[in-house]
């Protein structure tokens, strides 16, 4: 059990509130990514505070505000960029769609974005990327492209380029800068590059003397049309796994409000095992939130009736977990297509698909145990509290640790395949 609920419910059965408040926020920042974590320091502090009231109610419905935040955030992203930039393709990349799929967005060398055009993720329909018309389009003014664009709707804005950056690239910036928006360049088609250089120079061919050249020649020519100290993101939008892009997650994850954070890093693609374990540290931190609330709730007689975690909600929470991770069953079948495998052997190779085998347990001990919890929830209090603090945080756990392992068992298959 984590230390901190283990605490809480130990303080709170002893009325020890002070303590639990003292321990909160330092415990919380070990539990939080390096990108960060859900809370805003609003919440924080407001949860701090509760917890010197000994407020449980308030402690709850707090946690249960940045959960449903974090749950229904609305993230939209500006993709700029001229025609034949790659622009679409990294698009349908953060999507995680084939440049074929029905609602891919449209990859062509001449301008196919003549106005701002929508795509929803085909997950997380609150999640939208812009394809916006690029700088080196007739009609774009500087001056007054982000007003007919509507700036003020986008949480971030991505400038790309397969090349240099131009000026109107940089005038644009310099407009975001000044709107309060964030904005990054991402300059890509390396692959290509490197591809071409090294066919072109097959004896004296240095990749990363290469990567720095194209990065130094982007910087150089940004800081001549004034950007100081640009950012500079070098992808590959056919293998997120190469170059900046897992620096670019890190980056955006950082700067992004904590409920819209814990959004945007649930639809990342599964590119490497350390962006798995990203994902999963925004799913521990949200699993340790559930279980406080949990404990909060379960000291008031007979809420867990109504609030509990049982079956149907358990259910859902590995089908939750599964579809974070690309193992849904729509994704499972794309891989076994990818890898020319029968879908049976795939799933056969899978631990996380069967719900009932996971959690069937006809033993004399979990009997009593599930006749004990209904008795204490009638009375709620301090056993009331443990017992669905525990079921919450262990449940959620396993869960968690077997979806994690089968997304990277898959992982190190289509790796394989990739590499073959």
């Amino acid at each position: 059990m984590d230390q901190f609920i283990s605490a809480f419910l130990r303080g709170a059965s002893e009325n020890n509130f002070q303590q639990l408040a003292k321990e909160f926020l330092p415990h919380y920042s070990t539990l939080i990514s390096k990108a960060g974590g859900m809370l805003s320091p609003e919440t924080l502090t407001g949860i701090h505070k509760a917890l010197q009231e000994g407020n449980l109610s308030d402690v709850m419905s707090q946690i249960q505000e940045a959960i449903s935040a974090a749950e229904n955030a609305v993230l939209e992203v500006a993709v700029i960029g001229q025609s034949g930039t790659g622009k679409s393709s990294f698009i349908n990349a953060l999507r995680g769609l084939g440049h074929e799929a029905e609602e891919s967005a449209d990859v062509g060398t001449v301008e196919t974005t003549m106005c701002k055009t929508p795509y929803q993720h085909p997950k997380y329909p609150k999640v939208i990327f812009w394809d916006l018309p690029g700088t080196g389009t007739p009609n774009f003014h500087a001056d007054t492209y982000l007003d007919k664009v509507g700036f003020a709707n986008y949480d971030f804005f991505i400038i790309i380029s397969s090349s240099r950056f131009s000026l109107n690239d940089a005038l644009l910036a310099q407009k975001i800068k000044d709107a309060g928006k964030k904005f990054y360049f991402v300059r890509t088609k390396v692959d290509s590059d490197l591809y071409n250089e090294q066919n072109a120079k097959p004896i004296t061919f240095q990749k990363q003397k290469v990567l720095q050249q194209i990065r130094d020649y982007c910087v150089t020519n940004l800081i001549k049309t004034g950007v100081t100290e640009p950012r500079i993101f070098l992808i590959s939008n056919f293998d997120l796994g190469m170059f900046d892009f897992p620096k670019l997650e890190e980056t955006l994850l950082k700067e992004l409000p904590g409920h819209k954070r814990h959004m945007f890093a649930l639809l990342l693609p599964n590119i490497s095992d350390a962006s798995i374990e990203l994902k999963k540290h925004f799913l521990r931190e949200k699993i340790w939130l559930e279980a406080l609330k949990s404990a909060a709730v379960s000291f008031i007689p007979f809420m867990t009736f109504f609030k509990g975690f049982d079956f149907p909600e358990q259910e859902q929470c590995l089908k939750d977990y599964r579809s974070y991770f690309g193992l849904d069953d729509q994704s499972i079948e794309e891989i076994a297509e990818k890898l020319g495998a029968p879908l049976a052997d795939i799933k056969g190779e899978l631990k996380c698909l069967d719900f009932w085998s996971l959690v069937k347990d006809n033993s004399i001990i979990a009997q009593a145990t599930s006749a004990a919890e209904a008795f204490c929830a009638v009375k709620g209090g301090p056993e009331s509290s443990a017992i669905q603090a525990l079921k919450v945080y262990y449940r959620r756990t396993q869960f968690l640790n077997i979806v994690v392992d089968d997304a990277k068992h898959l992982l190190r298959k289509m790796e394989t395949v990739n590499v073959a």
